[in-house]
């Protein structure tokens, strides 16, 4: 990774922070909300997927509809994000695949 492309990821996150701080201030409590426990779930491909620009992207949409957050998103923030990431490999299943022992698995 160069220099370049540290600062260009620097850039991405920063307007991204800054389409979520112009959100409402109940969608921006639980999109907080829903990356803290991404981040602690920790899909793979979090950092550099789609997946939170997405969510922004779902939220602003809600915004312009005129809909209140839990209209989107349900009572469970919790449920809602396993189901966006239960398809997609997390540390934890990568954690859980290295002791019990399968092949090609570390940690045995």
């Amino acid at each position: 990774m160069s220099i370049q492309d540290i600062i260009e990821g620097k850039k991405q996150w920063r307007a991204h922070v800054a389409r979520v701080q112009a959100l409402p201030p109940d969608y921006q409590i639980v999109y907080k909300e829903m990356q803290k426990h991404l981040f602690k779930v920790g899909p793979v491909s979090l950092s550099d997927g789609p997946l939170l620009p997405g969510i922004v992207d779902f939220f602003e949409e809600g915004v312009a509809a005129g809909k209140g957050v839990l209209e989107l998103i349900g009572p469970d923030v919790a449920a809602f994000c396993d189901d966006l990431i239960k398809d997609s490999p997390t540390y934890a299943d990568a954690y859980q695949d290295s002791i019990s022992g399968e092949p090609g698995a570390t940690g045995k």
